[in-house]
């Protein structure tokens, strides 16, 4: 697994870079001090996995997530790239910028070794680094709603259900529980909604279920 260590702290990098590269199954490919030049380096390097802290100079972590995050560049990769972002603050403005930009999480910069090894794997698997309940709080703030796409009208009257349980930020097992159904056919619904509505994973699909407004 390829890493990419952005922060303007070298000093936090340098420790980070020994954790990461002590894993048998993770190096650290590459390393820049603010976002700009994090967009340089990821070009080069192709992680799979970014640590992006998220205030730096120059550029932002916010901003250099949303640019990776760019269509065209999205378009150009060969396999997916996951950003997750570094913050000291707990569930604040800038981590639910970045989570809309296309983050998959954030880890707090006090996270111990083997909490932040973890959240990397389970970040490369395509699975969230925060748990879902966090996730609503953290974008649980007055927005104007966008226009729900087409692709929405896709959805059966199933799968609406199951969206917008997840968007709420329960677990597979939790919609189960409350749909009476089996893990398996939340989770084969939730894989379904993913794909017609052209989402990543859960984490965007709580994004778009807030954004678009949508668990009213």
């Amino acid at each position: 697994m390829r890493l990419v260590l952005v922060d303007d702290q070298a000093l936090f990098r340098a420790g980070v870079a020994v954790v990461v590269d002590a894993q048998p199954d993770m190096e650290v490919v590459g390393q820049a001090g603010d976002g700009r030049e994090a967009l340089d380096v990821v070009e080069r390097e192709r992680p799979d996995v970014v640590l992006m802290d998220l205030r730096m100079p120059v550029m932002d972590g916010v901003e250099a997530t949303r640019a990776l995050f760019d269509p065209a560049r999205v378009q150009a990769r060969t396999h997916p790239l996951r950003v997750v972002v570094l913050t000291t603050f707990h569930l604040d403005d800038a981590a639910a910028s970045a989570i809309r930009a296309g983050a998959s999480g954030f880890l707090l910069k006090d996270a111990t070794p083997e909490f932040l090894c973890a959240a990397i794997r389970t970040v490369h698997a395509g699975n969230a680094v925060m748990t879902p309940g966090d996730l609503t709080a953290l974008l649980d703030r007055p927005a104007a709603a966008r226009p729900v796409p087409p692709a929405y009208e896709r959805l059966t009257e199933r799968e609406r259900t199951v969206f917008v349980h997840a968007g709420r930020g329960l677990s597979n097992a939790e919609i189960a529980a409350a749909e009476h159904l089996s893990e398996s056919t939340v989770k084969t619904h939730v894989s379904s909604v993913l794909a017609k509505l052209g989402l990543r994973d859960r984490v965007q699909l709580v994004v778009f279920a807030h954004e678009h407004g949508l668990l009213a």
